[in-house]
């Protein structure tokens, strides 16, 4: 379970008033960039000294989510890019469910996922091949190399 780093900032970014939006952006970038958890840890103390006086829920949604971002934070650079965001996952998901809702109801078991089957197959063709696709892969094969196949 990884939580969407874009919805957490996006999330703490809604505390913030317009002035103040970019320095906080700024000052969060160290969190969500470090290498390590370790360091992650440290940049968000850091942005608390910081900013905690004026945004203290900022630093308390992260540590409240802390849990679900650490898998993130433990993926290689190159990786990160690829799983940055979970829009691709939930658009997916929302296809599948849209096709499932207009049927109404399946016969059997065999036809449900027949269909399931051609809906992946028909929002297959709109996807996009992600930035660096050759980099995500070899972050991929590091991370996970008895996983995945030669």
């Amino acid at each position: 379970m990884q939580t969407c780093i874009v919805h957490q900032i996006r999330n703490s970014m809604r505390y913030v008033t317009y002035g103040d939006r970019k320095r906080v952006a700024a000052d969060l970038k160290p969190v969500y960039r470090a290498i390590n958890a370790e360091r992650a840890t440290d940049a968000l103390g850091a942005f608390d000294e910081k900013c905690g006086a004026k945004y203290p829920m900022i630093a308390d949604s992260w540590r409240a989510r802390w849990p679900q971002i650490i898998p993130f934070l433990a993926l290689p650079a190159d990786l990160r890019r690829a799983v940055y965001a979970t829009n691709s996952m939930e658009n997916f998901n929302r296809q599948i469910r849209k096709t499932i809702k207009t049927r109404g109801h399946f016969p059997d078991e065999q036809a449900a996922t027949k269909v399931i089957y051609l809906a992946i197959q028909r929002s297959e063709r709109k996807w996009l091949k992600p930035y660096n696709w050759t980099g995500a892969l070899r972050g991929l094969k590091i991370h996970f190399g008895d996983r995945l196949p030669d």
